[in-house]
């Protein structure tokens, strides 16, 4: 099974022995990993209990998570995706911007993918823009140079709406 990473930390992750969780059509399953290869920079997996391409085959498309028992403490001011998506992100004089739905870039260069009114803005997470993050709240506190919730937002398709 050819992984699409969406993780930091891919050969922490996706070493022999490890338990992911794997979510497919509505249902989770625990698997150890037996064998991993990493090719053009994808882990190339096989998991206990699929002995062969059909049943891997069948898991196309599925989520694979760290079971959250084992998700390893992370440094100060750095957060699980899932930490972060579904929190609300408000202006730091309590003006709602909306909900985070996605997380984009590395680690690094982290941006909070926001819907908003007529699409989404996309958000650095850097010290000066972010005020704080309250994970246990659900909530983001912001606070954007002049003009960035609008130079970013972009409506349908990704394209920034017309300006009339």
């Amino acid at each position: 099974m050819i992984v699409n990473l969406d993780t930091d930390f891919p050969e922490e992750r996706f070493a022999e022995g490890n338990v992911l969780v794997v979510e497919h059509a509505g249902q989770q399953v625990e698997r150890r990993i037996v064998s991993v290869r990493f090719h053009q920079g994808r882990p190339v997996i096989a998991f206990d209990g699929i002995a062969s391409i059909d049943e891997a085959e069948a898991l196309a498309g599925a989520e694979l998570k760290v079971p959250a028992a084992d998700l390893a403490p992370l440094p100060p001011q750095t957060f699980y995706r899932h930490d972060l998506v579904g929190c609300e992100v408000l202006t730091r004089d309590g003006r709602t911007i909306g909900p985070v739905t996605d997380i984009e870039g590395t680690l690094e260069r982290s941006l909070l993918v926001v819907t908003v009114k007529g699409g989404e803005v996309m958000i650095p997470m850097i010290d000066g823009i972010i005020v704080t993050v309250d994970s246990g709240e659900r909530r983001i506190v912001v606070d954007p140079p002049e003009g960035l919730i609008d130079v970013n937002l972009t409506g349908p398709g990704g394209k920034a709406p017309r300006q009339g």
